[in-house]
């Protein structure tokens, strides 16, 4: 994956893409093609279980995406086996459904089409089934009362178009359907069974035919409580054929298997249907319904009783095979079952009495917030994927030989909403984001496991806040000694924080023992690790000498245990953590906070030596805009620069530690001068203050070879400055007009005896451009490259940041992280050609 070949001075590949799931049922779906698709903000972003790492995300979408689809799925993977091209459904809150199409050959995507009637609401279930190789039948619901069913026909041959016709489209009334499932009905061609559920508490069941016209059959009333998930078995058991189950879940925390069986034909009334033994398990006899030429007599067949909270899917086991050929398959009766109460449960009959019992449940001793809202199971049945309430996702992998062991497995991770800042280590070895998601996290190349190919997986390596208000800006403070950052919300504090050991010595691992902080230096660090307080906004350490203890509760001090916040145990990790370590055990203590603000924090800065600290905040006035300046280590406020009536949206020092650039929405710029005049003193003064733009000053930064500087600005242009003999700025150029707001800026050097660099400029539509700069006694730019859209974001990008700038002249190819407002932080390899 790379740049657009128009530009070519550099080569852009795509190394990195974090992301969390978009909150809300339906969001994912496990593919035939063994790969996983979730909508992220308004992307569908595609993972590879099998390597943990997101591959692409499909831009494409103005909305959030609700619901993701797979045509195979992996109901139908066993039908799948010859295809080249896979499919994709996707559909968003504004009712808008695209379908994608997947070459496996070379892993490219393209977007095929949109569907022309579109629903008028956001779109909250599509489900399909495969009818032929070259033919797949598919319905989604919308929250404006409609179920749509269409065929959609593939093309048999490469380069193909597919054809898409609409059957038919119901009116469910004011009572949206959350949940669909289609099915084939058995022993009788050409005649196809849609069940719906929803805000009603019934399952309505409609008959047609794969020419149009569905008719509603009958109601199946049970549930007490809205009707969440439904799927069709397959009618492919040795033994019975004639007949197939339909599971459905509900918020009543039930889940109801119901069995459909063909009675016979209406014109032969001999009666083909046996007499059934009466067991335990007796079927409690429903309503009979009538397709075609065909009867079918409907019975509960069991009611599953474990979950405690609501269950939000349910899915039967994809057909294995048998035969050692692999040519005949079964359908397994084994469910797996997600709920709101933290567990996934996988439920099969029991081999004596027939009886459905719950034989595997996963996920019981995470503290993860609140529940899953939907649990998938892997084409080949060894794996179960759930993704929860905190945008994250849990897989478990059956590793047992003869007996069932389910482990937990490495997935992506991410925000899961807007990232508003990231910041690099000092060396570049791991990269620190912020969102207003409320957490910090730390994402790193892990190098211990790198394969046979010798590619170096990205990871969440570290959560060190967890916090209570949304996070706005962040800094890692330069210089030597430990890891420390500080971080700003929408609060009137900054905290600072410090790495614990623990955290040190997983990254000595995760780097091989190239850490910019070695052990040899790190005995001096007393602190293991840190726990949560209770209202998630103080961090408390965990010393290396203290013993854990569980302090004795009484029974009744009004604490319910199972809410109240487990005690942090620091483990230094060997590979990557997986959520629930991420969730609890890696925070890190905070050691100071910085009050002085009025406003809530808006954003930060550090200087190159590690000595002093900038912070602006939130402001309506020329008081609250002051640019607060702090000590590094006393963590005194030692300066107050006065310059702006707005926000200061962003600052920067130059690279010499001379100069404080500052940015603001009162769309001017200030030049500051900072001198060191003792130990602890410092003078400023500001030295310049333009009106720089027409509307707000998003984004700054300076040339690393000298004391030019550049603005972006939400009235799309890019400027690029000079400070003149210390005193005035003078403009050197306007680069051509943009598209969108210009909303990030980060500049690099290339070539200091040209004075080059690369400028990367992130837009309010999410596309990234780089652009040459030459400086000499005028200013040359030109565009260098811009990024294919697969590669950029699909909202904002709120911050580019280029990692080891110091290093970047000897550097063959250099690496430029991004974060944006669709949750995403990527990381790209930018080779100059």
């Amino acid at each position: 994956m790379s740049g657009n070949k128009e530009e070519s001075e550099v080569e852009v590949k795509s190394v990195f893409t974090g992301a969390g799931c978009n909150r809300v049922v339906n969001n994912v779906s496990w593919g035939a093609s063994d790969l996983v698709s979730f909508g992220a903000q308004n992307a569908v972003a595609i993972f590879c279980p099998k390597t943990a790492q997101i591959l692409t995300t499909l831009p494409g979408h103005k909305a959030s995406v609700n619901c993701t689809h797979w045509i195979p799925s992996t109901k139908f993977a066993f039908k799948a086996k010859q295809l080249d091209r896979h499919y994709l459904l996707s559909g968003d809150t504004n009712g808008t459904i695209i379908l994608w199409e997947l070459t496996l050959a070379d892993r490219k995507w393209r977007q095929v089409l949109q569907m022309p009637q579109s629903h008028k609401k956001g779109v909250t279930c599509i489900t399909g089934i495969m009818v032929s190789e070259t033919d797949a039948i598919f319905a989604s619901t919308s929250s404006d009362g409609s179920v749509s069913v269409w065929e959609l026909v593939l093309p048999s041959t490469a380069g193909g178009e597919c054809k898409l016709s609409c059957l038919e489209t119901l009116f469910v009334g004011s009572k949206p359907m959350v949940a669909l499932s289609l099915a084939e009905l058995p022993g009788n061609s050409g005649h196809m069974v849609l069940a719906m559920g929803g805000l009603d508490n019934k399952i309505h069941l409609y008959c047609g035919e794969r020419t149009g016209k569905f008719l509603h059959a009958c109601d199946l009333k049970a549930h007490t409580d809205w009707i969440r998930s439904l799927d069709f078995s397959l009618p492919i058991c040795n033994d019975e054929a004639n007949s197939i189950m339909l599971v459905s879940s509900s918020q009543d925390k039930g889940i109801r298997i119901w069995k459909m069986t063909l009675r016979g034909s209406l014109t032969n009334n001999q009666g083909t249907y046996r007499k059934e033994e009466i067991s335990l398990a007796s079927y409690i006899e429903g309503p009979v319904f009538v397709a075609g030429s065909s009867s079918y007599q409907i019975s509960l067949e069991s009611l599953l009783i474990g979950h405690e909270d609501w269950v939000y899917s349910v899915e039967w086991q994809p057909p294995s095979t048998t035969s050692v050929e692999g040519t005949t398959y079964h359908q397994p009766q084994s469910i797996l079952s997600a709920s709101m109460d933290k567990t996934m449960m996988i439920w099969q009959p029991e081999r004596t009495t027939g009886i459905w019992m719950n034989v595997v449940t996963v996920g019981e001793l995470s503290h993860s917030a609140l529940g899953f809202y939907g649990g998938h199971w892997s084409p080949d049945g060894n794996a179960i994927l759930a993704h929860g309430y905190g945008g994250a996702f849990h897989l478990w992998k059956n590793v047992g030989v003869d007996v069932d062991h389910w482990q937990p497995q490495k997935v992506p991770s991410g925000h899961f909403a807007a990232v508003t800042d990231i910041a690099w280590a000092r060396s570049g070895e791991y990269m620190v984001t912020v969102s207003h998601d409320q957490t910090t996290r730390i994402f790193a190349p892990w190098k211990n496991n790198v394969s046979l190919t010798d590619e170096e997986y990205w990871h969440e390596i570290a959560r060190p806040q967890i916090h209570g208000h949304d996070i706005n800006c962040v800094v890692i403070i330069q210089g030597g000694g430990n890891h420390r950052f500080v971080g700003g919300a929408d609060e009137k504090v900054a905290r600072v924080f410090e790495a614990p050991l623990s955290f040190l010595k997983t990254l000595n691992l995760a780097t091989c023992q190239k850490s910019s902080f070695p052990e040899n230096l790190q005995f001096d660090v007393q602190i293991l690790g840190a726990n949560m307080s209770a209202l998630g906004l103080s961090q408390k350490p965990i010393y290396v000498n203290t013993v854990l203890e569980t302090p004795e509760r009484n029974g009744n001090d009004g604490l319910d245990t199972l809410e109240s916040i487990p005690d942090a145990v620091p483990v230094v990790f060997t590979e990557p953590p997986i959520e629930d370590q991420l969730a609890y055990h890696t925070l890190w203590p905070e050691s100071h906070k910085l009050y002085g603000h009025g406003n809530e924090l808006f954003s930060l800065s550090c200087d190159h030596e590690g000595k002093l600290v900038a912070s602006s905040c939130k402001a309506q006035s020329a008081m609250a805009a002051e640019i607060w300046l702090w000590q590094v280590g006393s963590w005194k406020a030692v300066g107050r620069l006065q310059s702006h009536s707005l926000t200061v949206t962003q600052m920067e020092f130059s690279r010499d530690d001379s100069m404080l650039l500052a940015v603001s929405r009162d769309r001017q710029f200030s030049v500051f001068t900072i001198k060191r005049t003792g130990t602890d003193e410092i003078s400023h003064q500001l030295l310049a203050r333009q009106e720089a733009h027409k509307r707000i000053i998003w984004s700054c930064s300076w040339n690393p070879f000298g004391h030019q500087f550049a603005t972006g600005s939400r009235d799309k242009t890019v400027k690029i400055w000079a400070v003149e003999q210390e005193s005035s700025v003078k403009q050197l150029m306007t680069l051509p007009q943009f598209n969108s707001s210009v909303t990030a800026l980060s500049w690099i050097g290339v070539d200091r005896q040209r004075n080059h660099g690369l400028l990367a400029v992130g837009m309010e539509n999410g596309l990234i451009e780089l652009w040459g700069l030459t400086i000499n006694k005028t200013a040359a730019a030109n565009l260098a490259v811009r990024l294919d859209t697969s590669l950029c974001h699909v909202s904002s990008v709120n911050r580019l940041s280029w990692r080891n700038p110091e290093k970047s002249e000897e550097c063959r190819r250099v690496q430029l992280a991004s974060c944006g407002a669709d949750h995403c932080v990527r990381v790209f390899d930018v080779i100059p050609k």
